[in-house]
């Protein structure tokens, strides 16, 4: 199973966080303009988000699938 993946749609960019978008609401609210979905985070472009904030959402939602399935 992926730890997180990418995915460039037509219509817009699509992170998985694999334990869930609920767990980052604080920084989703940050980010810049997004939609969220249970596991899928949708961006319209890189270039209108904070990058940082999305590494560190992907890195903590790595070492939590790391933790719970090692």
């Amino acid at each position: 199973m992926m730890l997180t993946g990418f995915s460039p749609r037509k219509q817009n960019l699509v992170v998985y966080i694999m334990n869930g978008c609920e767990y980052y609401k604080d920084q989703l609210k940050a980010i810049g303009p997004d939609k969220t979905g249970k596991s899928c985070l949708y961006l319209n472009r890189l270039n209108d988000i904070d990058v940082d904030i999305l590494k560190d959402i992907i890195e903590d939602s790595i070492r939590c699938m790391q933790q719970k399935y090692s």
